[in-house]
């Protein structure tokens, strides 16, 4: 048996009655990566003091992609964000559609993307990889679900994040390709796997229904690394889930899912 990928585990999700300091110091114990969601809500020298590798966190603080005022806002935020990441050695920066609030719902919901939306975002995206470009920063571009979790965000499914992406086809930036959100949105996950393989810079996983560890819903997880493994991905996989028992469990039912 082997171990093709690099594993990393969203912190925010597990242990939630512990310090975060607690999470990191057992997520390194067990020998996983971390990750962070908003770094505004650390404490960034506890962060940095933890010995943690941090595979990403979220990349900006406010903005948009596709108006003037937010494609600022979001440039300006994620100016900032590459700081931090500096500071901490994060991986990898995270983006979205437009900023999200309270429960994951954006901050400006829009249900009709136009064509100049569209056009904005490249532009804005482009501008995104002029910044990684010039600070050594690697960002990327996360696919959401709209009917359950994610509802009013725009470029939220796959095929937008891909169209995008792929397009602007530059190094720092890369699709994160979760899975749980395309199970929900698209299904079909191998193939989106192939599609997305040259543009990907993590994957992230859940099952389905409930957003828990891989084992719990009807996700083939193993299937899936298997396949990716086959098609030649060895980047990082990191679990964005809840626990639906043990921590300590569901972090081993991950690890045995992506072991080939």
């Amino acid at each position: 048996m082997t171990q093709p990928f690099t594993l990393a585990v969203c912190a925010e999700m597990l242990w939630r009655d512990r310090p975060m300091a607690w999470r990191l110091r057992r997520l390194t114990e067990l020998g996983f990566q971390a990750a962070i969601w908003n770094w505004q809500e650390h404490d960034l020298g506890m962060l940095e003091k933890s010995g943690a590798a941090f595979a990403s966190m979220t990349g900006y603080v406010r903005g948009r992609l596709a108006d003037d005022a937010g494609a600022d806002e979001l440039l300006a935020t994620a100016r900032r964000s590459i700081d931090v990441g500096k500071r901490l050695n994060v991986a990898r920066l995270n983006l979205h559609g437009t900023a999200l609030g309270e429960g994951g719902l954006p901050v400006a919901p829009c249900d009709v993307v136009t064509g100049a939306m569209w056009l904005k975002a490249r532009d804005t995206l482009n501008r995104i990889a002029d910044l990684g470009a010039e600070r050594g920063a690697t960002f990327m571009l996360e696919n959401l679900n709209l009917p359950v979790d994610h509802p009013g965000v725009p470029f939220a499914r796959v095929e937008d994040t891909l169209a995008l992406v792929a397009s602007i086809n530059r190094p720092e930036l890369r699709l994160n390709l979760d899975l749980y959100h395309v199970q929900i949105g698209e299904g079909n996950l191998i193939e989106w796997c192939r599609k997305c393989q040259p543009w990907i810079g993590e994957i992230q996983v859940a099952d389905v229904p409930g957003r828990r560890e891989p084992g719990t819903g009807e996700i083939n997880y193993p299937g899936v690394a298997r396949a990716l493994s086959t098609m030649g991905y060895r980047g990082p996989v990191c679990m964005e889930a809840f626990a639906s028992g043990s921590a300590d469990a569901a972090l081993e039912a991950f690890r045995a899912a992506f072991t080939i």
